[in-house]
């Protein structure tokens, strides 16, 4: 099984953003996605940006691994 978590894009730089997951900031290849902005979410796994997520989503998910850490 492999996880993907939430991150809120923080800048982007060609093809590549940085991305705040958990109050770390990550490198995420964009070279899977379209038209990426400062202040969206998506998902992330093994250094690539996977999808687009709604801050809703986002947040129901970094609440739940929240939980689980806790």
């Amino acid at each position: 099984m492999c996880w993907s978590v939430p991150g809120k894009v923080v800048r982007v730089e060609g093809n590549k953003a940085i991305v705040e997951v958990a109050g770390v900031k990550k490198d995420a290849a964009l070279d899977l996605l379209n038209d990426v902005k400062v202040g969206e979410y998506v998902l992330i796994h093994a250094g690539y940006a996977l999808q687009k997520v709604d801050e809703k989503s986002a947040k129901f998910t970094i609440k739940f691994f929240k939980g689980i850490r806790d």
